[in-house]
């Protein structure tokens, strides 16, 4: 549905180091950099990441939040350990999600500006 998504930060520069670790366990790499904007993605960048004057005002009821699909269950756990190691705070630690289905394995993280993350793996027994 969706071709790509867009966040702004306050500073580039953290939010650059800290999506280099926490996509690359799952496949995503940064794949462009300009003018205060840098884009992640597998083929082509689809998550973009932007200093901006007045980012979205963190609001963690709000019920916003991106979840980036995983190649596997140790992707997951990756994700989990580079997110907390390089800035962000636990959401939920990597394991099943029965009230998600019976094989949804998925760890969740807050980024430092506030935004909520998740990586997801169907886990087929």
């Amino acid at each position: 549905m969706f071709d790509h998504v867009s966040i702004g930060v306050k500073d580039l520069e953290r939010s650059r180091q800290f999506y280099d670790a926490l996509l690359a366990p799952l496949g995503y790499e940064r794949l462009s950099n300009f003018d205060g904007t840098v884009g992640y993605g597998a083929d082509k960048p689809a998550f973009w990441v932007s200093q901006v004057a007045r980012p979205v005002p963190a609001d963690r009821g709000s019920g916003l939040h991106f979840c980036f699909t995983a190649p596997s269950e140790e992707a997951v756990n990756a994700f989990y350990a580079a997110g907390v190691a390089n800035g962000g705070e636990d959401n939920g630690t990597p394991g099943i999600r029965p009230d998600y289905g019976q094989f949804y394995y998925a760890a969740f993280i807050i980024d430092p500006d506030g935004y909520r993350l998740e990586a997801f793996f169907f886990k087929p027994e």
